[in-house]
Formats: C-alpha cells, structure tokens, sequence
C-alpha cells in the first residue's frame, strides 16, 4: 500500500494546473483541490498507473471542472484609466491571466519532474491554449506537452484511443492560428544576454524620460496588453501615447525597475514612488516577447505581490 505522499508533485502540478487555467492563484486552489481528491479517493488507487499520473487525471478532471464555471476576475475600473481612447480596440480578453514566476518553475524541474521548455510556459502559449474546449486542451498538453503517448491520455480523460487522437487533431490547427507569427522562430532557451541588453536600453530610455528611445526598441506592430484591462495597445504610435504619461513624474510618481524573468520571458520588475514616499514601491510586472532583437508584445501586468517573485518588498531611495 502507497503512503500517498503527494507533495513531491505539487510543484509540477501547478504548472499544470496554471497550462490549462492562466491563473496562478486558480492553479494554486485546483492543486489543493486535487489533492483533497485524491486524498478522499485513495482506496479506489489500485496501483494500475503511477501515482503521478493518478494526481495528473485528478488535477485535470478538477482544471475541466472548473472551467466551467464562471472565472474568477480581478476587479477593474475602465473609467478610471487615463488610457489615449483612441488605442482601446476591443479583443477577446483574459482578464484572470496571471504571471507565473520562475522560481517555481525551477522547482518543478526536480528530479522526475517534466522539464518545462520555455515555449510551453510563454503567454502567448497560454493565452492560445486558452481557446480551445477544455478537453482537447488537456488532450494538446498531455501529447505535445507533457509527451504522453495515446493511450496514457485516453485513459487519464476517461477517452477512447480514437476520441484522444482525434481532439488532437482539431486542437493543433487552433492553436496555431491563435499563435502569434514567425512563432517557430523564436529562441526557446532562457532569456539571452542580447534579450538582457535590450531591457537596460528600455530602462536607459525610460530613466531618460525618451519616448522615441523606447517606441525606438519595438517592432513596428508592437501589441500592448494590460490584463485584466480589456484592451490592447497597437503598433508604435499607440504604444508611444500610453507611455507618455507614466514618464512624467508629476502623473504618478517616480520609478525604478529590476530586471528579472517570468513565465522564461524577460521581465521587468517595476517599482513607482509616489509623491511623498521615502521608497519605491512594487507596481506591476512588465513581461517582453522579443523578436528579431526588438519587443514585439508588452504584457503590463498591475500586480504587487513581488515576494512570490523572489523580489525586494521595496527599494530604498537613493
């Protein structure tokens, strides 16, 4: 008899969780979710799988369960943000994404641990993933993900063989339609020293006050996401408006930035010292897709719990 020692997985189990949801915290609840399961229907485990590969059927069966009820969505003002109303063309938002920090992803890299490549953690991948139906996205993530053969997915889904491989075949062509181009070129290994260098000269530019240094840096169509907000910013000319305001420091204050990396992108940590403040405070985690050396997608996230991120809970003023 196993002692149902599920803890060794928890790491790998919310990066799975976090695949199929988007949401870090709702990944965080659905592997306590599972593991209460689990726990309450250890005397039907006969042992005819691992106990991994139960935990994933468990956590999966939870994610699909919850997908189908109404997500969980941060709260958000729209008539509050001094946003150009120019640059707010509708889109099909996610308003639950979340960043995922590296440091746990480290962690689910233990031994025995699925190896997490970087082009299955980016948010791009997780934002595409995020149209298809539940079940043909956990089928997609079991096969081209997490390298499960046919037959280990059917049965982890309760599936046929058939049923498996045929959603596989309707997810692939979605995703790759949801994905942004040129995406097989991309770099899948960890942030570059070239990728590092560009943060500074965004950093050099922005501690310049330089709007044209900065738009300077990005493709020509750079996309600017802020979630939970439900929009996006459009090429260079948008994105130069809704970097103005935030370079003066009479809008919100003053700003510092530590560079860093989430979701195995280039990261931004940003923190904003507001006017009377002896410290810089966290503000928001700024994530950069780089293409052929310039930024092709700004995701902005307003988000402040930075010891997740093993970063500082301020920073002193100079």
């Amino acid at each position: 008899m196993t002692d149902f020692d599920f803890e060794p997985y928890r790491h790998e189990l919310r990066v799975h969780c976090y695949r199929l949801l988007g949401s870090y915290d709702d990944a965080e609840d659905l592997v306590q979710e599972t593991f209460l399961r689990a726990w309450r229907s250890r005397g039907d485990f006969a042992g005819r799988s691992s106990l991994r590969s139960w935990l994933y059927r468990i956590a999966t069966n939870a994610c699909i369960d919850d997908v189908r009820r109404p997500r969980r969505v941060l709260p958000y003002q729209l008539e509050s943000a001094s946003f150009p109303a120019a640059a707010l063309p509708a889109r099909d938002d996610l308003p639950w994404l979340q960043p995922f920090p590296d440091v746990l992803l480290d962690r689910a890299e233990e031994p025995d641990a699925q190896v997490i490549r970087r082009e299955t953690i980016e948010l791009a991948f997780l934002v595409a993933i995020q149209h298809l139906p539940p079940r043909q996205r956990a089928v997609l993530i079991f096969r081209d993900v997490l390298g499960w053969s046919a037959k280990e997915t059917a049965a982890a889904l309760d599936l046929t063989v058939a049923a498996a491989n045929s959603a596989l075949q309707r997810a692939r062509p979605v995703l790759r339609a949801q994905l942004p181009p040129h995406r097989a070129e991309w770099s899948v290994t960890a942030s570059t020293a070239a990728e590092q260098a560009l943060l500074r000269k965004y950093v050099d530019a922005w501690e310049a006050g330089d709007p044209d240094a900065l738009t300077e840096l990005m493709h020509a169509d750079v996309r600017i996401t802020m979630p939970p907000y439900p929009f996006w910013f459009q090429g260079r000319d948008a994105a130069r408006q809704t970097l103005i305001p935030n370079l003066d420091p009479t809008y919100r204050g003053d700003w510092r930035f530590l560079i860093t990396s989430v979701n195995r992108q280039p990261t931004l940590a940003a923190y904003l010292r507001e006017p009377g403040d002896t410290a810089y405070r966290p503000f928001g985690l700024d994530v950069f897709r780089i293409e052929a050396g310039l930024i092709a997608e700004l995701t902005a996230f307003e988000y402040n719990d930075f010891r997740r991120h093993n970063l500082p809970d301020y920073l002193a003023s100079a």
